[in-house]
């Protein structure tokens, strides 16, 4: 066993039996066997992977080759080697044919054959004289003069016979070989299935008879986990105890070593059993799995997206969903994916659309030229919905204002813009339960305030809106909003890849919906901005990290409307 600690495992004992020495490993009665057994092989030698650099010379050629590579070039080198092998046997039959042809014939004409070696001087004399007598070559003369006597007895010459008549067959057999392609497959295989039953011993590895019947599912725990991807595509899965909540206005933590100006772009919370849709600028969708995300320390940078999907070249990830339930097709017939554009536009399609994963992703928005997806959220039809500017104002209207539309389709207005070219949809928010929730915008400069969802007044789509923030020139232009319970927390990060997490109530909920806000995170750096934030659930047996910047101070700059 090994000296590293393994949640979920209470006792080990070791029992004998008549194979061998059996490990038996007891479990804690609420942990699950399957993932216990992950954890097995992944913590100790219980299971062990390692690289096979398979090269091989192939027509004279060193090449690298896969196992299907190994598999088809053995078989073609057998398949060579057969005919060879075959080419060689039938030249030889038929040389040793030839040669019992004209000792069949000598045989055969015994008295006269003894007669002419008798009345010549020299072997090379009657070997003459017989080629000329019975149409011999010098091959057969010279197998006759050199025969011994022993050989004209009549069991002999029976013996030649049948040699004879079983060359023939076999000269037939190696013809069939050379002509017939299934012929010499059998071959090949008859004669692996020999040196099988010669060299083979019972196989040591388990087949299952379907894999149908494994769930990769049941081989995670289904823990709670933030996915970060950067500015430059690079993407991990970290668990999501790894960030302690901070004070308001502290300064943070390192979350990802960075480097060529790369920054933590984008933060979601899931579970390792959620399915993760990712939408691209351009309006594509992808899909994979949260276990298939790999994993990483806070401080990793983690694995460029590329490689996992397959992002078309200029194309990069803007925004994500984390669904539990895509193989429901009841949930999916019940919910909606919502769009919102850099510019504006706002789509709403059902999730079914995009319930059946394929590998190189399909259209999920028809995009313009001059925009860009910049929001997704998963919505029951009946929600309602807050589009904000980086103006520092949003728009709040029912979701039903939006029709339901194929995914090929573009979408209409949600708010109006400004004239300022800086400007756009900064975020979305779906509205669950106004009782319970409170909405959170942040600026790029770490100004930040709660106000309730009742202070967004409603109205239509395709309007201005009303004033979230005071944007100044020390706030910045509003960079994010989220919906927000007392009982979440935020995680922010910076461009310089500066992480901090802290509970949502520790930010003081605003009566004024046009106040400043206050200062959430400390910026150490001159051109430091906010890059994202994002809500995750609180883990309530952590302690709070009480490290807060003296400069942290609320302020409540509210101007007269």
């Amino acid at each position: 066993m090994t000296d590293k600690k393994i949640d979920g495992i209470s006792n080990a004992n070791d029992e004998s039996d008549r194979d061998g020495m059996r490990i038996v490993i007891d479990i804690k009665r609420d942990a699950n066997a399957r993932v216990v057994l992950n954890k097995l092989f992944k913590m100790t030698p219980l299971q062990t992977s390692f690289s096979v650099n398979s090269i091989a010379l192939v027509k004279g050629r060193p090449k690298l080759l896969t196992l299907k590579d190994c598999i088809s070039n053995f078989v073609e080198h057998r398949h060579e080697v057969v005919i060879r092998r075959t080419k060689y046997d039938l030249r030889k039959a038929e040389e040793r044919a030839h040669i019992l042809n004209g000792l069949i014939i000598a045989s055969d004409n015994i008295d006269e054959v003894v007669h002419i070696i008798r009345g010549s001087k020299t072997p090379v004399e009657a070997q003459r004289n017989l080629e000329a007598r019975f149409e011999l070559d010098e091959l057969q003369s010279k197998a006759i003069v050199d025969m011994r006597l022993s050989q004209l007895t009549g069991l002999r010459q029976e013996d030649l016979h049948n040699e004879y008549n079983d060359l023939l067959e076999k000269i037939k057999y190696f013809n069939q070989i050379l002509t017939d392609d299934e012929l010499c497959k059998k071959v090949i295989k008859d004669e692996l299935i020999e040196i099988k039953e010669q060299y083979g011993d019972d196989r040591r590895t388990e087949i299952l008879p379907s894999a149908e019947e494994f769930n990769a599912e049941d081989f995670y725990a289904d823990d709670e986990v933030v996915v970060t991807i950067s500015n430059m595509g690079y993407i991990k899965r970290t668990p999501l105890a790894e960030f302690k909540a901070q004070g308001r206005g502290g300064i943070g933590v390192k979350a990802s070593a960075t480097r060529d100006n790369d920054f933590i772009d984008k933060i979601y919370s899931a579970t390792m059993h959620n399915t993760m849709l990712f939408f691209t600028n351009r309006g594509r969708c992808y899909w994979l799995k949260v276990y298939d995300i790999p994993e990483g320390n806070k401080t990793n940078k983690g694995r460029a997206i590329q490689n996992l999907l397959q992002i078309e070249p200029g194309d990069s990830v803007s925004a994500c969903l984390c669904i539990r339930k895509l193989q429901d097709p009841e949930f999916c017939e019940r919910h909606y994916v919502v769009f919102c554009t850099k510019q504006g536009i706002i789509k709403k399609t059902r999730l079914t659309e995009y319930s059946r994963p394929r590998s190189n992703g399909v259209i999920a928005i028809n995009i313009r030229e001059d925009d860009s997806v910049i929001s997704v959220a998963l919505t029951n039809g009946e929600n309602e919905i807050i589009v904000a500017n980086a103006g520092g104002r949003a728009v709040r209207f029912n979701e039903t204002d939006v029709r339901p539309m194929g995914r090929n389709s573009t979408g209409v207005t949600s708010i109006v813009l400004d004239d300022d070219p800086r400007d756009g949809v900064v975020g979305m928010c779906v509205i669950n339960d106004v009782e319970k929730e409170s909405i959170m915008v942040l600026s790029e400069k770490g100004f930040g305030k709660r106000t309730d969802v009742e202070e967004y007044r409603k109205t239509k789509r395709h309007a201005k809106g009303v004033k979230t923030l005071n944007i100044t020139e020390k706030t910045g232009y509003l960079i994010a909003m989220e919906v927000v319970k007392e009982e979440d927390d935020l995680m922010i990060i910076n461009k310089s890849g500066t992480t901090i997490r802290l509970h949502a109530d520790m930010i003081k909920l605003t009566k004024s919906r046009v106040a400043q806000g206050t200062k959430v995170i400390e910026l150490k750096k001159r051109n430091d901005v906010i890059s994202h934030l994002s809500v995750v659930p609180r883990d309530d047996e952590e302690e709070t990290e009480t490290e807060v910047d003296s400069d942290a101070v609320e302020t409540d700059n509210t101007p007269q409307e």
